[in-house]
């Protein structure tokens, strides 16, 4: 399995400073880039590739703290996360919140297809602009929760720059339960904004 934190010279750990990542990969891609080596050999040519697709791959899994938290998992405990079943009891009442406004949201994008008068398209203009606010109020709020657990996740890093490098010694002093329950919720938020994202498309037309 690829180590991507190794790709970049980033010690394994959950948070990282997305600037900082995001200068390394442009220098690191800028030096592989196919496009420098097109007149060379074809191998020269195919190994530049390949170093490019993996720094692009390694690029995304780390700059989005679901994908690095659960890529840092299968590092740290050999194996992927389980399936997510339920949802954090602390994400109860948001997950009740953005399904009751997408399942409105839905009902009234039905409404306004079939609506044939140009009086009633006038007001379903008003009321798309409610929907669109409760919306951005709700990503606000999620916006909001994701912050706070960024914050949460970086004072871990600590507990990664003093574990001992033994893999056995390693996972027991490591918090990886924590660090699943992180990754779960990141997963929740994440699918939720882009649940909610796409309902503003549709109101936008």
């Amino acid at each position: 399995m690829t180590d991507c934190f190794t790709l970049f010279d980033e010690p394994r750990r959950p948070w990282l400073d997305a600037a900082a990542l995001k200068a390394k990969f442009l220098a690191r891609s800028s030096a592989v880039h196919p496009d420098r080596v097109h007149s060379a050999p074809e191998a020269e040519r195919a190994t530049a590739q390949e170093c490019y697709t993996a720094l692009n791959a390694a690029f995304n899994t780390l700059r989005e703290p679901k994908d690095r938290l659960q890529h840092l998992l299968e590092l740290e405990s050999g194996a992927k996360p389980g399936n997510i079943q339920s949802t954090p009891a602390e994400l109860t009442d948001l997950f009740f919140e953005v399904g009751r406004l997408c399942r409105d949201v839905d009902f009234f994008l039905l409404e306004k297809e079939r609506t044939q008068s140009p009086l009633l398209k006038v007001k379903m203009f008003q009321r798309a602009m409610d929907w669109t606010n409760q919306i951005n109020a709700l990503q606000t709020r999620l916006h909001a929760k994701r912050g706070e657990l960024e914050n949460e996740v970086s004072a871990m890093n600590v507990l990664w720059e003093s574990a001992p490098p033994e893999p056995e010694a390693r996972r027991a002093a490591l918090p990886l339960a924590r660090l699943e329950q992180f990754y779960r919720t990141f997963s929740f938020l994440s699918r939720w904004t882009g649940q909610l994202q796409e309902r503003l498309v549709q109101l936008a037309f």
